[in-house]
């Protein structure tokens, strides 16, 4: 059982303590919640409306989202990663024809379309700015941050009274730089591990707030300094969930590697550079859904010491 403790809340509107705030919040939780984040509110409940007038398609329509050949990239099915949950996906969604492809294939109205670009140019938008920022806190130049591609998943938790108890999503970290997560203002659920003391900690919903989770690349991206969070989702009560998550992933022509600034000789690197599909693939074949595989791509200076 979740106890009672709350993650750091960090005020976007703060500027002149935002780059360390953000810096010491990934180093110590690797989760956090934003305010004052500039996604519009209203924007943000017409996304919400429109996630759920998709998620209520026919499954045969919603089958056209299913990529087969990586099958990450694209619609969940029920019964893939949990009984009950499914998940829509645009990947690459600053791609123009990556979101008509997406559009198409679910006959998307254009009021629809017209709020999915617009949420999803001012949720990209907030992941560059929270990138430099974090960047600058790290002493590094933070217009040099690329948020690489950018995967949007709309997620749908359909409880049940028999789900309740049960985990709609396992324990497990991200395998991105970073998560920016508007969860369900009515339906807590996502439940977090204190790095400090292992507990788990409920993300208790906050109307109007998003939440930041650091992922796999984003702790090699900072060479170690930032804590991939290890997270799960819970049924509290029997009722549909939706939430909606950007995963900023790496460049699909760059390699994950620890950015050059961050490792001297005193400092040295700790992960060797490598691909992220090829990274992907290793956790899902290694059964390492909360970051172990990392340990593949130790530096060979580290596994002396």
């Amino acid at each position: 059982m979740a106890v009672t403790k709350s993650v750091p809340v960090i005020d976007m509107q703060d500027f002149s303590t935002l780059p360390q705030k953000l810096v010491s919040a990934c180093e110590d939780w690797g989760c956090f919640r934003l305010i004052n984040h500039g996604v519009p509110l209203s924007l943000m409940s017409h996304m919400k409306d429109a996630v759920r007038s998709l998620h209520d398609l026919p499954m045969e329509i919603k089958m056209r989202n299913y990529n087969q050949q990586e099958p990450s990239k694209g619609y969940t099915p029920p019964n893939i990663a949990s009984a009950f949950f499914e998940s829509l996906s645009l990947y690459d969604d600053g791609s123009a024809a990556a979101v008509d492809d997406f559009c198409s294939q679910l006959g998307v109205s254009p009021q629809q379309r017209e709020i999915i670009v617009k949420y999803t140019g001012a949720v990209q938008d907030l992941a560059k700015l929270l990138g430099s920022k974090l960047m600058e806190g790290l002493g590094l130049n933070g217009e040099k941050f690329k948020e690489g591609v950018c995967q949007f998943k709309m997620n749908k938790y359909n409880y049940g009274s028999e789900t309740v108890g049960l985990r709609g999503a396992v324990m497990h970290s991200d395998a991105g730089f970073f998560t920016i997560l508007h969860d369900d203002e009515d339906v807590n659920g996502l439940e977090a591990v204190d790095k400090a003391t292992g507990e788990l900690i409920s993300v208790d919903h906050v109307p109007g707030t998003l939440v930041f989770n650091v992922g796999d690349a984003g702790k090699v991206w900072s060479n170690g300094r930032f804590h991939n969070v290890k997270h799960q989702v819970q049924c509290y009560q029997a009722t549909v969930r939706i939430t909606i998550a950007l995963f900023v992933l790496p460049a699909e022509d760059e390699n994950v590697q620890v950015l050059p600034g961050l490792a001297d000789s005193d400092h040295p690197a700790l992960y060797m550079p490598f691909n992220f599909d090829h990274y992907r693939r290793l956790r899902i074949s290694t059964d390492s859904p909360t970051g172990e595989a990392l340990e593949f791509f130790r530096s060979q200076s580290e596994l002396l010491n």
